[in-house]
C-alpha cells in the first residue's frame, strides 16, 4: 500500500493515538465518583460514548448507586447509574442505539453506567417531574435543541481544575501534555493539506491490516506449536515402544547409540535396530557398506535393478526393519506412508559400493550405473562419515567386534580419486 508523504502520517497518527490514550486518562479521572457525583444534578447536559458508540448529548434526570456485596476500588465508577435522557432509535429490539440523522427524534431515558460519561456541561435546563409523559420528553428534546442552536461552536463543558477542581499533579500534567499535542497537530504545515484525511484513513486501514496480519501469524505459530506438541508426544511414545526411551523418558542404550548417528535422514531407528538385531554382524565388511549405502544416497534413479543375492539379502532385512518402524508410528498416531517411507532407502548405490569395496576400479563402477560420477564419489564420502558415526556407536555400547568391522570398511572405501583432496590432479 503506497501512501503519499507516509512518514508525515505515521506522525500524525502517532499524535493521535497519544491523545487518544491522554484524553481516556483525563476522562477515567473525571468520572470517578468523588470529582463526578456532585455535579450529577437534574437537567445537566452530560455525552455518552460507548467504545466507538457516540450518543452525543443528553439530559441527566438521577443518578443511583447499585447494590452490590462487594466491589474494589478499581471498579467504583461501576457501581453508580446515571438516567440520561437521550435521543434513541425507534427500533426496541434488543440494546438501546442511538438515533441516526434520518430517524425522527425519539427521547428516552437510557441507564447509563459512571464510565461511559464523556463530559459535562455548565448548562442545566428545566426537566419535568413525570418524564413517562411523551409531551414532557419532547419538551426537554426541544430544550436541548435549543441549547445546541445558541451555542454553534460547541456546548460549553465544565472545566476539570477551574470548575470540578480536580487539582492532582499526575492530572494536571496529562492536560498540559493534551494542550501541547493539540497545538503541535494544529500548527504543523504537513497537516494542513487537504487530502490529509484522505491519506489518514488509508494509512489506518494500512496498520489495521498488519495488526491483522501479526494476529494471523500469532494464531499460526501458536497452532503450530500444539501440532508439534502432539507430534513430540507420539515421537516419544514410538521411543518408548521400541526401547529407546524409559517410561520416566530416560535415555536408555538404544538411544544412546542412535544419538551417535546424524549423518542420515531420517534413519537413525533403522540402523540402531539393525545393529541390535545382529544383522551386522553376520555380513561381511564388503556387504556392510553396501547396505548403509541405501541411508546416504537420495537421487532418483529410473532404470530397473536387479541385485545379486549378497547385497538383496541384506535389503530385504532393511525394509522388514522399517516395515516395523512404520507399523510402530502408525500405532503411536504418527501420519506416515509406509511406502513412501520405504522409499527413502534406494538400493542404487549398493552393487556400485560393493563392488567398490571389493576392489574394483573407478572407470569400472562408473559402467555399472546410469549415475553421475560426482553423485558416486558424494555418496562415498557421506557413506565414511555415516560409518565413523557407527564406530563410536559400537563403541559406546562396548562392541568391539562391529567396532573394527566398521572401522575397516572405511580403509576399503577411503581410497583412489573418490578421496582425493583435489579432483584437479
Amino acid at each position: 500500500m503506497s501512501i503519499i508523504d507516509e512518514p508525515a502520517i505515521q506522525e500524525y497518527h502517532l499524535l493521535r493515538e497519544q491523545l487518544t490514550k491522554l484524553k481516556q486518562v483525563v476522562r477515567e479521572t473525571v468520572n470517578e465518583p468523588i470529582h463526578v457525583l456532585p455535579f450529577l444534578q437534574p437537567g445537566r447536559l452530560a455525552r455518552v460514548k460507548d467504545g466507538e458508540t457516540d450518543w452525543g448529548w443528553g439530559v441527566i434526570v438521577n443518578f443511583q448507586k447499585k447494590q452490590e456485596k462487594s466491589g474494589s476500588d478499581q471498579n467504583q465508577g461501576k457501581q453508580y447509574i446515571v438516567d440520561i435522557l437521550l435521543n434513541c432509535s425507534p427500533d426496541n429490539s434488543g440494546k438501546p442505539k442511538p438515533a441516526t440523522a434520518n430517524e425522527n427524534p425519539n427521547f428516552q431515558v437510557v441507564p447509563v453506567l459512571l464510565p461511559l460519561m464523556n463530559g459535562l456541561s455548565t448548562i442545566r435546563v428545566y426537566i419535568p417531574k413525570d418524564l413517562r409523559d411523551v409531551a414532557n420528553r419532547q419538551s426537554v428534546a426541544k430544550s436541548l435543541k435549543e441549547v445546541s442552536k445558541r451555542f454553534p461552536d460547541g456546548i460549553p463543558m465544565l472545566d476539570p481544575i477551574e470548575d470540578m477542581k480536580i487539582e492532582t499533579s499526575t492530572f494536571k500534567k496529562a492536560i498540559r501534555k493534551i494542550e501541547s499535542l493539540e497545538d503541535k497537530l494544529y500548527s504543523t504545515p504537513s497537516f494542513k493539506t487537504e487530502d490529509l484525511m484522505v491519506r489518514y484513513q488509508l494509512y489506518c486501514r494500512k496498520m489495521a491490516i498488519e495488526n491483522e496480519l501479526k494476529t494471523i501469524r500469532k494464531h499460526i505459530k501458536n497452532g503450530e506449536s500444539v501440532i508439534l506438541k502432539s507430534e513430540l508426544k507420539s515421537m516419544k511414545r514410538v521411543l518408548r515402544r521400541l526401547g529407546y526411551a524409559s517410561q520416566e523418558d530416560i535415555i536408555e542404550t538404544k538411544g544412546r547409540v542412535a544419538c551417535e548417528i546424524n549423518a542420515t535422514d531420517a534413519a537413525e531407528l533403522i540402523i540402531t535396530e539393525l545393529m541390535f538385531s545382529g544383522v551386522f554382524n553376520d555380513l561381511e565388511i564388503e556387504q556392510c557398506a553396501s547396505l548403509l549405502s541405501c541411508f546416504v544416497f537420495q537421487e532418483k534413479v529410473d532404470s530397473n535393478l536387479r541385485l545379486r543375492e549378497e547385497i538383496a539379502a541384506p535389503y530385504r532385512k532393511l525394509q522388514e526393519t522399517a516395515r516395523r518402524i512404520a507399523k510402530v508410528a502408525q500405532e503411536s498416531k504418527i501420519n506416515i506412508d509406509t511406502e513412501e517411507y520405504l522409499q527413502k532407502f534406494s538400493p542404487h548405490m549398493m552393487e556400485v559400493v560393493y563392488s567398490w569395496a571389493k576392489g574394483s576400479k573407478f572407470s569400472e563402477i562408473c559402467g555399472m550405473t546410469d549415475i553421475f560420477e560426482g553423485s558416486i564419489i558424494r555418496c562415498m564420502r557421506r557413506l565414511e562419515e555415516l560409518l565413523r558415526q557407527l564406530c563410536s556407536a559400537a563403541k559406546a555400547i562396548g562392541n568391539s567386534e562391529l567396532e573394527n568391522k566398521f572401522a575397516e570398511a572405511i580403509n576399503k572405501l577411503k581410497r583412489d580419486i573418490v578421496f582425493a583432496a583435489s579432483l584437479y590432479l
